[in-house]
């Protein structure tokens, strides 16, 4: 299998999902949309991972590369690849199969809690009722139709979801390294504000040892996506 990785900003790269294609031996092409690289063509990748980002999804008058990967994302969905959204990108899967994105009632930007719900979904097999996730936004999106809800937060219902059988959308960052967590922190660490779920920088350090049980998680995910992309075939 080959991985594209689509890339919004320099600090928010594939982080610990590198490190896995890496064991996989998976090719792995990085599309750096910020330096006005162009997108990959659907034949050119198995798997799309769509990585996180400070903009919306609805700044496409500032950002005029969104339209066109909203396109590819939905493209690569409606062609049966692998999709993996993170962040801002299950945002963009959220938006590329209808459903709106907008601002949440709150930011939330730490280590929090995520609750699977009771839904099941063979993407989601193997993930525990509860674990500690880093979180880094302040929009939130609906559920596209027909789309299962797979986990919430207190303060953010919707935190990741599974489109059919290959796409994988997740609000908060499995993907953690304390490397990227870092990388977050000095680049966007303006935006934390004193709202009841966003920590202060020191607690967010101090949190990075959670990047080590993420990362067994994180591989079971990707597990599951490849596995369901190469039995479709």
């Amino acid at each position: 299998m080959r991985l594209a990785v689509l890339q919004h900003v320099p600090f928010e790269g594939p982080a610990a999902i590198a490190g896995w294609a890496a064991i996989q031996g998976m090719p792995v092409s990085a599309v750096r949309l910020y330096e006005g690289e162009a997108l990959p063509e659907l034949s050119a990748f198995d798997m799309l991972a769509v990585m996180g980002g400070p903009m919306s999804v609805n700044d496409e008058a500032q950002y005029p590369w969104l339209g066109p990967e909203l396109a590819c994302v939905r493209d690569a969905i409606g062609a049966g690849k692998a999709v993996l959204g993170v962040c801002l990108g299950a945002q963009m899967i959220a938006k590329a199969l209808g459903a709106n994105v907008y601002p949440a009632k709150q930011k939330e930007i730490g280590w929090f809690p995520v609750e699977r719900t009771a839904r099941r979904h063979a993407l989601f097999d193997g993930i525990p009722a509860s674990f500690m996730a880093f979180h880094w936004h302040g929009e939130t999106f609906d559920l596209p139709a027909g789309a299962v809800h797979l986990a919430q937060t207190a303060a953010v219902p919707n935190q990741a979801f599974a489109a059919g059988s290959r796409v994988l959308g997740l609000q908060f960052h499995m993907e953690a390294t304390p490397a990227s967590v870092k990388d977050l922190l000095n680049h966007a660490g303006d935006e934390i504000g004193d709202g009841p779920f966003e920590q202060g920088p020191d607690a967010i350090r101090a949190g990075t040892g959670h990047c080590e049980s993420l990362w067994p998680l994180l591989v079971r995910v990707l597990g599951n996506l490849t596995h369901a992309a190469a039995s479709s075939k």
